[in-house]
């Protein structure tokens, strides 16, 4: 042979030998085995990477690592390596040139490879340097490989000298050991790790993530956390131990590469759309003058049917996250073709125990060979998870990212085809969608492989009677896909009404103060509870399916393994089932269960992520607002500040326009009024100067940036300085000016923490009026050129509105320079504007100066007449309803619509107990109002286990427990049966029970099915039952919370629960309960089938399983803690989210975008902080749980090999293959009990709220009151006082009135007077401290809430309107005829808007009745009291957003409608009580006077002062 000759001169040392090699009891290789394939495989593997790796290096450069200790030893080795290389080289030449003995070639050739290697070694060492490695695996393996061929050759060089001590070569013995010992050193050394390079991240930041320094040994088994989980095992993990973000993963980095691949994907589309569309074809001719564009479009769309193709989401998420994820494919190709190793050495071993002549010490090579294989597996399988978890968190900040990003650019139009909710579950469900799917997509192509790799090795096994069992796979497919088709169509249902519930939730939490007072809570709670049910419906469908495919998945492997083996044995009598066909066959069957299993779930999975995708597409492309709809280029020399031209706006493109012919002028500088009616686009015109509607035609133009303030102010939850500050630099002395300016000052010093107070959601905290000025001061603050206000006089004060057009707004103001748009509806300012336009139906009338308008006798002086008797009363009293005077009605405010009531007044209590507010040190602590949402710490306590279980039913439960213990007796006896069939004696080359064996093996294969059917559906139904309850029960404890819950609590908590909570609950718990107990009844199983086996086994078992025990209780404290940590940081995206976009206007207005997308990414950031950890955490645990696994087998392995002469080759092979499943078992368990501990939180957090306090009882049992009652309206109040906390004062105190059925009766007073407590106490929303209220002599403090609340009737602040029909807004619990629904419309003067509406009743209010105007839904409101028509009336000075005309008519009709009953109204507008019977005015909560406001008024007191002011008297 050629290569002999190579090795050696006269072919005395041939390549390979078996006799020297395998047939013996003391195994070597030949010396040229040793020479060429050990030292070349190092080297081709250090060849074949570098290139690849120098390539990686380039694009990856870390920075520069200055030259060290380490570095210098790693090179120096290196280089020594290399001299000894070339000093073999040179001593070969100086034998052929001295010698006697001619060297063979190989002795030339191997060592002058081996010394180009370890130049190019050392080479890379330096490189690696210079790029900023710290540590290398190329390099370290290289060692690694390098050391181990060497070790091989070292033991051979060592027997050698002992047995022929004359064949020794001194010389290269001599470089040999020393190549040996360098070798050494080069391994460790390169298990070390390099110091960071310079300018790394690292050296910036205060808490850096240790894996970029880490180790490469470190990094494979996930060593570097290890440090977190010891802090997390002391004491719970908190925020401050957690690392920041590897820089690749931050949002900053993820979100840019997926927005600009989607926008190219985008504008690839329009390309090719333009293309089509002005593709010049020939078009016949058509004579119609117009018709000619028309018909050539339709030709197109006829001749190109697929024209309109979408932008592909899908491909620019391929080509932002494929890249870094084909590394996973290449780790899962590796991953498989070990997988079959397993089943190899099995066969291998069965065939040594059966063999008793082959040397021992093949047994343990296969022993080894086993151990090294499976644990070169797991490395490689956590490694490949690794990746596609990181991959899957990168997507998720990358869609979170983008969602945002495009919710700041939609069109108004396309805003409102998806509510808040649905957006948020973009966010939420979507996302987290894909972030599961990506672990799971590589099953795509791997399951068929891994399929088709064990169909082979069958093949070779069983021979043909393997497609019997292929036959029964391949007719499982079609059922599974069956069944997921089905769940996929359920799925999508589910959703639906998951998404209506959500946002019915929604409202009712943003609404819950209306709910309270119109008694309201129960005709939603079935409103909500019919929703549930549907989707529970849903729920039970997809659980009989979910019962069927685990029927399928269970059985399928055993069916595989029965149909095969009886077409095996019957085929032919003489095919014995021996050890070795059986196990083999059984282990490889196991090994084909999980292909099939994941792939049903795998395309399930890609088809909800497929709907998800569609979704997300969707939003993605919504039409954007209009870039140049507003040119913001000042015309040169051009005087105007704005300008319109001929403007058509509509809100979107296919609705009517809104305003029409519009052509406006304004000069810079001057200070304009806009004028009209409810309803006749004022705020349209501001929004189409903002650019917020569609231009159809025309130009706008605005000359430099503008401030907005929208007619309902927008407060973010933060502190009131961020709130006013909105971004801007500190500016000290200007914020100072500002806050005086918009009258602030007085409510700092109300606030407890001054102007560090924490304002909670939508500003609950604050009034009306308070939020009102502060969303002026932000636009002040930030001083703009042009100054759009809408309306931001109508919630405040007379006085203070006074205050605030004379210092900021009027014409000696802060703004005095600036051009002012004003809406407003307050006539007395309008002598001083510049210029005044007046708006009816969406065109402008008439403008001009207030003389000119005058003068000319149009629509505007008419108007002015109608109401200049009222005018200046209107106007300096003008809806006192907060400001200096802020804070009681703050209270009133807050009354409805925003969770809000007592805190305001809380802090009216602040102000109160210390006189002088303003000495009191401001601690920013007692600013906190909302609760964040906490994480529990600690074990999950048993009470959540044992009421989720009294949640299934304990009869239930049992019954689950029983057929689970079933099935796996079963299971395991059948394996065992098995065990003994191998183990028959053959007979003349037959088994002669065959056929006994098999019919006992088909039944209990038949049973196990029956048992899995049951527990599956039983599991399933009691998941649905638990669920059902649990929800019912949450939403009963969140409605009868009293109302100061619902401040504290901020509704993103709330929706949470009722969405994630809820979902974990309906989906996850079930069917994560069923795989623990699999799981758990697995690995118990093959622990005794191991022991019966091999008991020796019992001595390592209860070792590793305390190894097993303290790494799980080790891995779940740390893991628990960063899931909970996790979710406590989600809600807070999800609130910012929706705050977003309930101020996406304003934020636009002010250019903020940028500074609200970089908090949004700090926040997705910030959680990704706690989820990274966890997912380490997991990988950390796997690694560890597979190496306690594969010890579990190589020792089972080793102790059959030990015990070979007295064990049956039938239960080695049961012991072993069960063996080799308790790997995955265990894992899965861990990761199971674990997750079942951190779901089953989602139990513990829904039943929170049932321990939280109660209001009173909606319904007293013996409830004995008339049926009319009240009939009279007589209500007496006898020493009665509240109070908003137990740690206050008294809100009011005191207080003895008595007021006679049908009076009318004026509530006035000061801010924190206590006006709104008082109807607080009345409605019972706030419990009385002590006194009584009597209605027509009952007390009202002994009924049930409902039955006060619904027969005294209010008409709130702020109009609340809950999506869904105007009837349902109306009258929701369907107790009243058409005809009186029209009559009280009628009376509110709506019936002719409400007729003209297509659906007229029906029409669909939108979410918060955003299609209506204030004024119009104020109308509402007083339609909803005039339906009810009680005896007593409670008026909220409700006037406030509406116009003079409107206000009279809503005066009117309650003289004439509610004349004979008794009517209480907090005035702000002394105007309207002139003519009362009586006026209450109240003074720091105490009665101050108590008359006819003409005696009042001759006393000359408080209310003397008051009309005074106003111009009354």
């Amino acid at each position: 042979m050629e290569f002999d000759k190579f090795c050696s001169v006269d072919s005395s040392d041939p390549f390979w030998d078996w006799n020297r090699t395998w047939y013996t009891a003391n195994p070597d290789l030949t010396q040229c085995f040793q020479n060429t394939v050990l030292v070349w495989l190092p080297c081709l593997y250090l060849w074949m990477c570098a290139p690849l790796y120098l390539l990686y290096l380039r694009g990856h450069d870390r920075g520069y690592i200055c030259m060290s200790h380490l570095n210098k030893a790693k090179t120096a080795v290196g280089l020594l390596l290399w001299i000894i290389c070339w000093a073999d080289v040179f001593y070969s030449f100086w034998e052929r040139s001295h010698g006697s003995r001619v060297p063979a070639p190989v002795y030339l050739v191997s060592p002058t490879l081996l010394g180009l290697t370890m130049l190019l070694a050392t080479m890379l060492i330096q490189y690696e340097r210079m790029k900023g490695v710290q540590s290398s695996g190329v390099m370290l393996i290289y060692w690694l490989l390098a050391l181990l061929c060497a070790t091989v050759t070292f033991r051979s060089k060592i027997l050698q000298a002992q047995d022929q001590l004359s064949a020794v070569y001194v010389w290269r013995y001599t470089t040999f050991y020393i190549y040996y010992a360098l070798l050494l050193v080069a391994l460790f050394l390169s298990c070390l790790t390099d110091q960071p390079p310079l300018f790394s991240q690292a050296v910036k930041d205060s808490n850096p993530c240790p894996e970029l320094g880490a180790s490469f040994l470190s990094r494979i088994t996930f060593w570097w956390i290890t440090n977190m989980m010891m802090t997390g095992y002391k004491h719970p993990l908190e925020e401050k131990d957690l690392w920041s973000l590897n820089p690749e993963d931050r949002s900053h980095r993820v979100v840019p590469q997926l927005v600009c691949r989607w926008n190219a994907e985008c504008q690839k589309v329009k390309r090719a759309e333009e293309k089509t569309l002005y593709s010049p074809k020939q078009v016949p001719h058509s004579e119609d003058k117009d018709g000619r564009a028309v018909e050539e479009s339709e030709i197109l769309i006829v001749k190109n049917p697929q024209k309109t193709k979408e932008p592909s989401l899908l491909w620019a998420l391929c080509l932002t996250f494929g890249p870094y994820f084909l590394i996973s494919c290449l780790y899962k190709i590796i991953q498989d073709i070990l997988m079959f190793v397993g089943p190899e050495i099995l066969r291998l071993l069965i065939r040594f125990v059966n063999n008793s002549s082959a040397p021992s010490w093949q047994g343990y090579f296969y022993t080894a060979l086993l151990f090294i294989c499976t644990c070169v597996q797991s490395l490689i399988l956590q490694k490949y998870f690794h990746v596609c978890f990181v991959s899957g968190m990168r997507l998720r900040t990358a869609i979170i990212g983008a969602v945002y990003r495009k919710a700041l650019v939609i069109s108004s139009a396309a805003r409102r085809t998806s509510t808040v909710g649905e957006i948020v579950n973009l966010m939420s469900v979507d996302a987290q969608r894909f972030m599961d799917l990506i672990t799971y997509i590589n099953m795509i192509w791997s399951a068929p492989l891994q399929v088709v790799l064990a169909l082979y090795f069958l093949w070779q096994n069983l021979g043909p009677s393997v497609l019997a069992g292929v036959a029964v796979m391949v007719l499982m497919v079609p059922v599974n896909a069956v069944i997921a088709m089905k769940t996929k169509t359920y799925q999508v249902a589910q959703m639906k009404s998951k998404d209506n519930r959500i946002k019915l939730m929604n409202e009712m939490l943003n609404g819950i103060k209306v709910l309270k007072l119109y008694a309201w809570e129960l005709a939603f709670k079935d409103k909500v509870s019919e929703i549930r049910e549907s989707e529970l419906r849903v729920l039970k469908k997809a659980a009989y399916l979910g019962a069927m495919s685990t029927f399928t998945w269970v059985c399928a492997p055993f069916l595989v393994a029965l149909s095969t083996f009886t077409v095996y044995v019957l085929i032919d009598e003489h095919n014995v089932l021996d050890a070795q066909k059986a196990f083999v066959s059984l282990a490889l069957f196991n090994i084909l269960r999980f292909p099939l299993n994941m792939l049903p779930m795998v395309i399930s999975s890609m088809v909800q992520a497929s709907v998800s995708l569609k979704r997300l597409r969707v939003f993605l492309s919504h039409e954007e607002l209009q870039e140049d709809s507003v040119e913001h280029k000042a015309v040169a020399g051009s005087p105007h500040s704005i300008s319109i031209v001929d403007g058509v706006f509509s809100w979107s493109r296919t609705e009517s326009p809104i305003l029409k012919k519009l052509t406006v002028h304004i000069p810079e500088g001057s200070l304009v009024a806009v004028v009209g009616h409810v309803g006749s686009g004022k705020s349209s015109l501001l929004s189409a100067l903002l650019g917020e509607m569609d231009k159809l035609e025309g130009t706008v133009t605005v000359k430099g940036w503008v401030a907005y303030v929208p007619q309902q102010a927008w407060i973010q939850n933060s502190t009131l300085k961020e709130n006013i500050m909105f971004g801007q630099e500190r500016r000290d002395s200007w914020y100072q000016c500002v806050v005086d300016a918009c009258a602030l000052r007085p409510d700092l010093e109300i606030l407890p923490a001054g102007d560090e107070t924490e304002i909670g959601e939508k500003g609950v905290n604050l009034s009306g009026g308070q939020k009102q000025r502060v969303s002026l001061a932000r636009a002040v603050y930030c001083d703009r050129a042009v100054y759009l206000l809408d309306d931001p006089l109508s919630a405040v004060d007379a006085h203070v509105g006074k205050h605030i057009f004379d210092q900021v707004i009027g014409p000696q103001g802060l703004l005095k320079d600036k051009t002012r748009v004003l809406v407003t509806h307050g006539l007395s300012y309008l002598p001083q504007a510049d210029l005044i336009l007046v708006m009816v139906e969406g065109q402008i009338t008439e403008m001009g100066s207030y003389q000119q308008l005058m003068a000319t006798e149009g629509a505007f002086s008419e108007f002015q007449r109608t109401y200049s008797a009222v005018d200046h009363t209107d106007n300096n009293e003008s809806v006192p309803k907060s400001g200096t005077k802020g804070i009681d009605n703050g209270s009133a405010t807050a009354f409805v619509g925003s969770p809000g009531v007592s805190t305001v007044s809380k802090l009216s209590q602040m102000g109160k107990e210390d006189k002088v507010p303003s000495k009191k040190a401001k601690n920013p602590e007692v600013g906190k109002l909302t609760e964040a949402d906490k994480a529990s710490t600690g074990q999950v306590k048993l009470s959540v286990f044992w009421a989720y279980l009294k949640a299934i039913g304990v009869l239930l439960s049992f019954i689950s427990l029983l057929l689970f213990l079933a099935h796996h007796l079963v299971s395991l006896f059948s394996n065992y049966w098995l065990s003994l069939w191998t183990d028959d004696p053959v007979v003349n080359g037959t088994q002669p029970n065959r056929l006994m064996r098999l019919g006992v093996y088909g039944g209990l294969g038949l049973t196990q099915g029956v048992a899995v059917f049951g527990y599956s559906l039983s599991m399933s139904i009691g998941g649905i039952l638990a669920s059902r309850y649990l929800h019912e029960s949450m939403l009963y404890d969140v409605l009868r919370s009293p109302m100061s819950f619902f401040e504290r609590t901020p509704s993103g908590n709330l929706v949470n629960r009722f969405a994630k909570e809820m979902d974990t609950i309906d989906s996850v718990i079930p069917s994560i309960i069923k795989m623990f107990m699999g799981s758990m009844f697995n690995v118990m199983g093959a622990c005794v089938i191991i022991l019966i086996a091999t008991p020796l086994v019992a001595i390592i078992i209860p070792f590793l399983g305390l190894i097993y025990f303290f790494v799980q209780r080790f891995y779940v404290a740390s893991s628990r803690q960063l899931k909970r940590l996790e979710s406590v940081s989600r809600s807070p995206i999800y609130t910012h989210f929706n705050e977003t976009l309930l101020g996406t206007s304003v934020i636009r207005a002010f250019g903020e975008q940028e500074r609200f997308i970089r908090e949004s990414d700090q926040r997705v950031d910030h959680n990704q902080k706690a989820y990274y950890p966890s997912i380490v955490a997991n990988r950390w645990l796997a690694v560890r749980l597979e190496f306690v696994g594969n010890f579990i087998v190589s020792f089972a392995a080793l102790f059959a090999v030990i015990a070979r002469e007295s064990l049956s080759p039938g239960i080695m092979g049961l012991a072993i293959s069960y063996a080799l499943q308790l790997t995955a078992s265990l894992t899965w368990l861990v990761r199971m009990s674990s997750d079942v501990e951190t779901n089953i939180v989602a139990v513990e957090r829904v039943k929170e709220y049932s321990d939280t306090e109660k209001e009173a009882e909606w319904k007293q049992e013996s409830s004995s009151l008339p049926p009319g009652w009240p009939t009279k309206g007589c209500i007496d109040i006898r020493g009665f006082s509240l109070r908003y906390r137990h740690d206050l004062d008294p809100a009011i105190h005191n207080i003895n009135i008595n007021i006679n059925g049908g009076e009318k009766v004026g509530i006035v007073g000061r801010t924190g007077a206590g006006k709104s407590s008082l109807t607080l106490g009345l409605f019972r929303i706030i419990e009385a401290a002590e006194g009584h209220i009597f209605i027509d002599g009952v007390d009202i403090a002994q009924l049930g809430l409902h039955d006060l609340r619904s027969r005294i009737t209010i008409i709130p602040q702020d109009p609340v309107l809950f999506s869904g029909s105007l009837r349902m807004n109306l009258d929701p619990f369907d107790s009243y005829s058409d005809e009186e629904i029209w009559r009280a419309l009628e009376y509110s003067h709506l019936k002719s808007f409400v007729s003209s509406l297509p659906n007229k009743l029906s029409h669909e209010c939108s979410e918060g009745g955003e299609n209506l105007s204030v004024g119009q839904r104020q109308l509402l409101c007083l339609a909803r009291a005039l339906l009810r028509k009680t005896q007593i009336l409670v008026l909220d000075e409700a006037t406030a957003a509406v116009d003079m005309e409107t206000d009279n008519l809503i005066q009117s009709t309650i003289r004439s409608q509610f004349e004979d009953c008794t009517v209480l109204t907090i005035a702000h507008r002394l105007n309207t009580i002139m003519d009362y019977t009586r006026v209450l005015v109240l003074d720091k909560g105490e009665t101050a006077e108590f008359d006819s406001p003409s005696s009042l008024i001759a006393q000359r007191g408080a209310f003397y002062k008051m009309a005074r002011d106003a111009g009354l008297v």
